[in-house]
């Protein structure tokens, strides 16, 4: 009679963790396994020196092709900063979420890993191949620089929808970025100043207040996000070509081929999924489009 209790407590444990794993979904396990994986990969640029961190985890033209291939994983899932993450991680909570229920768990599951990888792909190939002289280094990045984050296959998410729900109304958080092109500016002009550390703390704050004020009721709060009101098929534009002419002059911490690779490969996802599933993707378009 114990042995049968015990086996039936453990058939209820084993119900009961599969019904947890169910019930939160793909995209916020990938969420608490980037939040993991910052803290742990700072603690140990505690320990060892950064450089040695980033060329075994971060994503290298370079060490890419010298042999690093784990990296395209690796890189996925590290941050530069906590202003990045904390980006990113916005961004892939509300788009991600989106795709997951619109493409299911395990589809989605894998979409974003590959999508991700060959994201990475695309930008070490053109980062090795033409990332030199004064115009190859501000469009595909010096093959020495590194490169870390989820951008890339965040990047797929905007692609997929950008075609499968191409005219429903979303909002671009323009504030960050907006951010983020005054404190590279700022870098480049006063580059040995004690002001540019001071910045970074301060973006970081109004990183927090931004996300946190597009989640207010108040109108008048809202607009320190910047917030810009597009239809999908817009927003991978708009969040991508000013970010390239812009680079041209100033250098920024943006992987741009990295998000380029990943919104084709979201795009021609999403094509395929039309062609095959023709009458389901019709509908969600027109569900979208109301």
């Amino acid at each position: 009679m114990s042995q049968e209790i015990r086996i039936y407590k453990n058939e209820s444990n084993n119900k009961n963790f599969k019904n947890f794993f169910r019930k939160f979904s793909i995209t916020n396990w990938l969420i608490l396994v980037n939040i993991i994986i910052f803290i742990v990969s700072y603690l140990f640029i505690g320990i060892f020196k950064e450089e040695k961190v980033f060329m075994y985890f971060a994503l290298q033209a370079n060490a890419f092709f010298s042999g690093n291939y784990w990296t395209l994983l690796t890189s996925m899932f590290m941050h530069g900063s906590l202003a990045h993450l904390l980006f990113n991680m916005i961004s892939l909570f509300f788009i991600g979420n989106f795709v997951e229920k619109i493409i299911g768990r395990k589809r989605f599951f894998w979409f974003y890993i590959i999508a991700g990888i060959l994201a990475g792909l695309f930008y070490v190939i053109l980062s090795y191949l033409f990332g030199t002289g004064y115009i190859g280094e501000k469009i595909f990045v010096n093959p020495n620089i590194f490169a870390v984050g989820a951008s890339g296959a965040i990047f797929s998410l905007l692609g997929l929808l950008a075609l499968l729900t191409p005219f429903n109304r979303v909002y671009l958080i323009a504030g960050p970025l907006i951010a983020i092109v005054i404190q590279s500016i700022l870098a480049q002009l006063f580059p040995e100043s004690s002001l540019i550390s001071g910045l970074d703390i301060l973006i970081t704050i109004y990183f927090f207040i931004a996300v946190f004020s597009m989640l207010s009721f108040s109108p008048v709060l809202r607009k320190i996000a910047v917030p810009l009101e597009m239809p999908f098929w817009l927003l991978p534009i708009i969040a991508i070509v000013p970010l390239v002419i812009i680079g041209l002059f100033i250098n920024l911490p943006i992987g741009n081929t990295a998000h380029l690779g990943g919104l084709l490969i979201g795009l021609a996802y999403a094509y395929y999924l039309k062609k095959k599933y023709k009458r389901k993707t019709e509908m969600i378009k027109k569900y979208f489009s109301k």
